[in-house]
């Protein structure tokens, strides 16, 4: 399997929180493991988030940045180019997505083409996920629901 992580995904391999035992499960199943180059900027914002929230220690997400970054080089980096922000405009716009969402989003789709394989998109976001799929990408993990549905599911 080729997996491709966006930042929600990634970070959970640092920083202990439900989902982190199977996200390393995936990654260790994967033959190679792909990301955007945003996913640096995301992530490293994550583990500065999660310390200013309080969720873990100052010292945690300072050990577990130095953990990704130690792994950030055998990580298989799809570069943003005009093409890949122009798609992700279009992403953006058809499925109502944040913006580094649809540049994750065509970042795995258009890494998914270059390889002529499948790809499968290693995500906690359900928006993004349900975009994935809607593209005809494979998701993992396969229980997220978009938060639009979940709010539908509550009124019925």
């Amino acid at each position: 399997m080729i997996a491709y992580l966006d930042a929600s995904a990634a970070v959970k391999r640092y920083l202990a929180e439900r989902g982190s035992r199977e996200t390393t499960a995936f990654v260790a199943d994967a033959e190679l493991v792909a990301t955007s180059i945003v996913s640096r900027a995301e992530s490293a914002a994550a583990f500065a988030k999660a310390a200013r929230v309080g969720l873990v220690s100052e010292h945690m997400t300072r050990r577990a940045l130095r953990a990704f970054d130690r792994d950030w080089p055998d990580m298989l980096r799809i570069q943003v180019t005009e093409g890949l922000i122009e798609r992700a405009a279009a992403l953006a716009w058809k499925h109502s997505l944040r913006g580094y969402d649809a540049v994750q989003l065509a970042s795995a789709l258009t890494f998914q083409e270059s390889i002529g394989g499948e790809v499968v998109v290693g995500t906690f976001d359900a928006q993004l996920s349900a975009a994935a799929r809607e593209e005809g990408m494979r998701t993992w993990p396969d229980e997220l629901t978009p938060p639009e549905r979940r709010a539908a599911r509550g009124r019925a």
